[in-house]
């Protein structure tokens, strides 16, 4: 048996889950959250395997002081001794096209992630923040980096170049990247156990961040995310896919800088922007009481996905199947019906108790119909163990 520290690090935050690994049993041991690093008001929470929880309101200055909580955390119920860490897995949000798997970290690995900060100035810094934490206080604990942009590496260069200059992509590395790739690949995996491996899939990742990828044979070819996470569909307060002189415009007509509108775009906007509210609950709350924005915005968050569904179908050249994961993917069946009711035209038949039930893997079409949606719940933190396991193997 060995344990998996799985840890997404943030600027001002520490994610972590703790797996027992015996063979092919991955079990949570215990999971958490270290939050306002380097803030006032910073706290470490847990929730052990019995559903305890604990939380304790400490400073908390750096990362490395942060996972010396977590770790104080970890010996109060889900180890005995830190030696039973076998090795730390890392979420890392940009790979750019170096990392095109998961990798074994060394000092050459490190400087590379570092070195792609420019890519993801508020993610890969605080993930190097991670790793030098875990190299402090456990020095001879295998390391290990799992990129968000990886499984999204197999685009064909007519889906990821942009019609810019060749040079803005052979000098400064402006492509399309996508994200979640970690959240796409395990769908994908998951997908091929009810379709077989030859399969023609849409995946659609519907949180506040939201992407859809075009998945053939378990590859994908094409995702909505681009050089950054702003682009695809609406999000809960990203714009998605604008005119891109729009930007210039606001500057422009309305004397915003670069900061304020990268802040429009990225906080300000999407269901936030439409609607007032981010959070998707709370529209559809206001969508089924008749508010008029509500109203409004849903229709343009189905629109979108509609749209990126229909121009997959014809890069892949039709479907087989379409699954829905991540918060609002997994959680609304308000939203799920509206895009597949639009969808009705390939055949697609809802059944409604299937879509109105919770927790698992369901297809949610009927049998007769041509073409199959799922939900499928990711999880991305066992993806990171599995392939932490695998490289330390």
């Amino acid at each position: 048996m060995q344990k998996i520290l799985v840890l997404n690090s943030g600027s001002s935050s520490l994610k972590y889950q703790l797996f027992s690994v015996e063979g092919d049993d991955y079990k949570v041991v215990a999971k958490g959250l270290a939050e306002r690093i380097g803030i006032d008001g910073s706290k470490v929470s847990i929730k052990y395997a019995d559903g305890t929880k604990k939380e304790v309101s400490t400073p908390l200055p750096t990362h490395s002081e942060a996972l010396k909580e977590v770790f104080q955390l970890l010996l109060g119920g889900a180890i005995h001794d830190l030696g039973e860490i076998a090795a730390v897995g890392h979420r890392i949000v940009h790979g750019g096209e170096i990392f095109k798997q998961s990798v074994l970290l060394n000092e050459t690995a490190i400087k590379a992630i570092e070195d792609l900060s420019a890519l993801a100035p508020l993610h890969n810094p605080a993930a190097v923040l991670g790793i030098r934490a875990v190299q402090e206080l456990l020095p001879n604990v295998a390391q290990t980096a799992v990129f968000d942009t990886a499984f999204h590496q197999t685009m064909p260069k007519e889906a990821f170049l942009y019609g810019l200059p060749l040079e803005q992509y052979t000098k400064h590395q402006i492509r399309r990247y996508g994200m979640h790739g970690t959240s796409h690949r395990y769908i994908a995996q998951e997908a091929a156990k009810l379709l077989g491996e030859n399969n023609r899939l849409i995946v659609c990742h519907l949180g506040n961040g939201a992407s859809l990828s075009a998945i053939k044979d378990g590859k994908c070819i094409d995702t909505s995310m681009g050089f950054t996470p702003l682009a695809g569909i609406v999000m809960g307060t990203r714009s998605g896919d604008i005119d891109p002189y729009i930007p210039l415009h606001i500057m422009k007509e309305q004397g915003l800088s670069i900061d304020e509108v990268n802040k429009l775009l990225n906080k300000q906007s999407g269901m936030l922007g439409l609607t007032g509210f981010s959070d998707m609950r709370d529209v559809e709350d206001a969508y089924l009481k008749g508010d008029k924005n509500a109203v409004v915005g849903v229709q343009v968050y189905v629109y979108n996905i509609v749209k990126f569904i229909g121009s997959y179908i014809a890069a892949l050249g039709g479907v087989d199947a379409i699954v829905f994961t991540a918060g609002i993917g997994e959680n609304s069946p308000v939203i799920r019906k509206l895009v597949l009711e639009r969808l009705s035209y390939l055949g697609i038949k809802v059944d409604e108790e299937a879509n109105n039930r919770r927790g698992g893997i369901e297809e949610i079409t009927t049998k007769d119909s041509k073409v199959k949606a799922f939900v499928i719940p990711t999880n991305e933190e066992l993806m990171i163990a599995k392939d932490t396991i695998m490289l330390t193997a």
